[in-house]
């Protein structure tokens, strides 16, 4: 008998599978669903809570899910079969802005505590990581991720290698804290709300944010399978509209509480909602995503190329592959214009920008009207210009 769903996975009508993982900048999409906004765009979507970022990734990779929460990094991994088959994917729509933490074992936070008063937190850490003769252990959420990214160049910025001086090892976000509390790593850098959650714990300090690393860096992105955007047109518009009607949501000040509340339940992140809404706007959290504001929707192809210059550093990628047509093939500011620009959104008048020039607030050129942005320092003061790659 049937059900009225083609069994083609990329069928329009089909239940729209998006995958998430129980973080803080998960947000926009269980608000979206909760609140009924995928329904109101004539969307039936269901949302997978997955317990790590592989698991997302194979997901897509083998087409049980459409669309997911993602690391952009591991958009491109997955894009290029860097990590099993091969499936491609785009970008039309970036999720926050910052939101992670570098968080060390109390202990080691509490010894560096003296000297980083003096040179700060990388500086300490890298100096103490070149003296240990055993070598301490560091976790990221995965190889692929803005985590390993971030992590390598903060500590990079002061002298610290990875390999030579200090060892990575992947942990999904949930279990980082109980990593810590065993010692089996000197500590960890993941998304909210699992830096203050081990605070709590009392097995950890926060020492550093992302902001700290890359003021206003890119987060999360939602990531689509390429074959499913280009047979479901419409239901793509719909999705990017009730993720940016969710966004405007989140990023109210005054909805930070219900926000936290909300995500807190057991169906999602299942954690202390005080734990989350440190990591809101609006709240005095250290770190806070940003979901809408500073431009923080648009999939800039700058930030794209920031991403894969890094992943060619570090060897995650292949010297010498086209990053320019890779960033462009996945990273679609196109995609996001044609869903948004008919409901008034601000789109920029550019998609791409140089990054890490802006010290303080700034304007950015966009109809119907500029936007607002913030300063985007990296920690070394480093500016990523994405025309010298061309």
């Amino acid at each position: 008998m049937s059900d009225g769903i083609s069994s083609s996975p990329d069928a329009p009508g089909r239940k729209i599978a998006i995958g998430l993982l129980r973080l803080t900048d998960s947000a926009p999409a269980i608000v979206a669903y909760e609140f009924g906004f995928f329904a109101d765009e004539g969307l039936d979507v269901a949302l997978s809570v997955e317990p790590s970022w592989a698991n997302v990734a194979d997901k897509l990779a083998y087409r049980a899910l459409d669309a997911a929460v993602i690391v952009p990094p591991l958009a491109f991994a997955v894009s290029l079969g860097l990590r099993g088959a091969a499936e491609p994917l785009v970008i039309p729509y970036c999720l926050s802005l910052g939101g992670d933490t570098i968080t060390l074992a109390k202990e080691l936070a509490g010894e560096l505590r003296d000297e980083a008063r003096e040179v700060g937190y990388a500086a300490a850490l890298a100096a103490r990581l070149k003296a240990s003769e055993s070598g301490e252990t560091l976790a990221v959420v995965h190889d692929y991720s803005n985590h390993n990214l971030l992590l390598r160049y903060w500590l990079a910025s002061t002298g610290a290698l990875v390999e030579r001086d200090y060892s990575i090892v992947v942990t999904p976000p949930a279990r980082m804290v109980e990593a810590l509390r065993s010692g089996k790593i000197a500590g960890f850098c993941a998304g909210a709300p699992w830096g203050d959650i081990a605070e709590r714990a009392g097995v950890g300090a926060t020492v550093a944010t992302s902001g700290d690393v890359w003021r206003n860096g890119p987060g999360k992105a939602l990531a689509v399978r390429e074959r499913w955007s280009e047979a479901n047109p419409e239901a793509l518009v719909g999705l990017l509209r009730a993720l940016y009607r969710a966004a405007r949501f989140c990023d109210a000040p005054a909805n930070a509480t219900y926000v936290a509340s909300l995500l807190s339940r057991r169906a999602w992140l299942a954690v202390d909602s005080h734990a989350i809404l440190s990591s809101l706007p609006g709240t005095a959290g250290r770190n806070p995503s940003r979901f809408q504001t500073h431009a923080a929707t648009f999939p800039w192809r700058s930030q794209a190329l920031w991403f894969l210059t890094e992943m060619t550093r570090w060897g995650l990628i292949d010297e010498g592959l086209p990053l320019g047509a890779i960033a462009e093939r996945v990273y679609r500011p196109d995609l996001y214009t044609a869903a948004l620009a008919p409901t008034g959104a601000p789109i920029p008048a550019m998609d791409r920008k140089r990054e890490g020039e802006h010290r303080a607030d700034w304007s950015l050129p966009a109809s119907p009207a500029s936007i607002p942005m913030g300063p985007d320092l990296f920690c070394d003061d480093d500016v990523f210009d994405p025309e010298a790659l061309s």
